[in-house]
C-alpha cells in the first residue's frame, strides 16, 4: 500500500519529500506525477513506507501539517480505477441508444 500526499507545493522534490517522511520510518519509493504535457509537477504524490505502521505514523503526523506554506492532506492511496482509453464512462454505447 502507498500514502497519497496532496497539496504539495510545486516546488517539492522526490528528495525533499522523502526527507520529511523518512522521519516516520523508512521510505521505499517517492513518486511525483508531472503533467504529460507541460512536464510540471501536478501538486500531488505517492509514498512507499517499509510498514503499514510507519504509513499510519506518517498520515496522523503530517495529515493537515504545514509544509512549504502548504497544509498537506495525507491519507491511505485508493486504487487507481479503470477509467477506459478516453477518461470517460462507456456503457454500451448508451448515448446511440438514447438518440
Amino acid at each position: 500500500m502507498s500514502v497519497y500526499v496532496g497539496n504539495l507545493s510545486y516546488e517539492v522534490t522526490e528528495e525533499s519529500l522523502s526527507a520529511v517522511f523518512a522521519e516516520y520510518g523508512s521510505v521505499k519509493r517517492v513518486q511525483l506525477p508531472t503533467d504529460r504535457e507541460t512536464g510540471r509537477m501536478r501538486g500531488f504524490g505517492f509514498i512507499e513506507m517499509g510498514t503499514d505502521a510507519e504509513e499510519t505514523a506518517a498520515i496522523e503526523a503530517l495529515d493537515g501539517a504545514e509544509w512549504m506554506g502548504r497544509d498537506l492532506k495525507v491519507n491511505k492511496a485508493k486504487p487507481r480505477e479503470d477509467r477506459g482509453s478516453f477518461g470517460g464512462e462507456r456503457r454500451n454505447n448508451n448515448f446511440r441508444n438514447r438518440y
